[in-house]
């Protein structure tokens, strides 16, 4: 059974730094996508950067050049460090996951209970 738990939410200031982890269990092989999602109350949720089965990292127009996902080399736990955070990043971020090569081209399969985050002055 398919496991993620997301840890690392919190308050940070505009222009400040968080590092979110998923901790990955139960998948019975590496075929598979995992990656970040966001949502806030009232809006769908939305991508924000996954990593393919080759290790090809994809990431969201909002975050490009600000995020950055990766995983340890057991593919044990997934990070997204946030860098020079706004407002607008504040979200429930939330970990998924789906066998297969790509997170867009299909349900998400698996997801984390989500970890909060805010940034606020």
């Amino acid at each position: 059974q398919v496991q993620l738990t997301e840890s690392g939410g919190g308050s940070v200031q505009p222009g400040g730094s968080l590092r979110l982890a998923c901790a990955a269990s139960g998948f019975s092989n590496s075929n598979y996508c995992i990656g970040w999602w966001r949502q806030v109350p009232g809006k769908e949720r939305e991508w924000v950067a996954y990593i393919r089965p080759d290790d090809f990292t994809r990431y969201a127009a909002p975050v490009r050049g600000r995020f950055t996902a990766d995983r340890d080399s057991a593919k044990r736990s997934l990070f997204l460090q946030m860098n020079s955070l706004k407002t607008e990043d504040t979200a429930t971020y939330y970990c998924g996951a789906r066998g297969g090569w790509d997170c867009l081209s299909g349900r998400i399969q698996w997801w984390g209970q989500g970890t909060p985050v805010t940034v606020s002055s």
